[in-house]
C-alpha cells in the first residue's frame, strides 16, 4: 500500500487548482483523486445522494474515471477506496461535523 502524507485544506485547494492529484488504490489499480479537502460542494451533494458515478467523475482525473468505469467496483471496494482517500487527505469523507455543542448550558423557561 502506498504511503500517504497528510494534506492541509489549503494545500488540497492548491493541488486542485494546479491539477494535481493523490494516488489511491481501487481494486489493485492506482487512481488519481483530488484530495478530499479540495472537493467542491457540488461533488459533495452528489456523494450525499449516492450519485457515485457523477461524484467520482468530479473528483478523479479523466483517465482514472475511465479506469473506474472499467473496474466496475463493488460497494466494499468503493468503501475501502473512500477510507483510503480520507486517510490520505487527513479528513473524514462524507461526514459533516456540524456545529460544536455550546459549552454553556441553556436554561429553559
Amino acid at each position: 500500500m502506498p504511503e500517504h502524507t497528510e494534506v492541509t485544506p489549503a494545500e488540497a485547494q492548491e493541488i486542485e487548482a494546479s491539477g494535481h492529484y493523490v494516488s489511491v488504490s481501487l481494486c489493485g489499480k492506482e487512481l488519481e483523486v483530488v484530495p478530499a479537502g479540495a472537493w467542491r460542494q457540488s461533488a459533495m451533494r452528489k456523494l450525499r445522494v449516492g450519485e457515485m458515478d457523477g461524484f467520482l467523475e468530479d473528483v478523479l482525473s479523466p483517465d482514472s474515471y475511465e479506469l473506474y468505469l472499467e473496474l466496475d467496483p463493488t460497494n466494499d471496494d468503493l468503501n475501502a477506496f473512500m477510507e483510503e482517500v480520507s486517510a490520505g487527505s487527513g479528513e473524514t469523507v462524507g461526514k459533516s461535523s456540524g456545529r460544536a455543542p455550546s459549552s454553556r448550558s441553556t436554561r429553559r423557561r
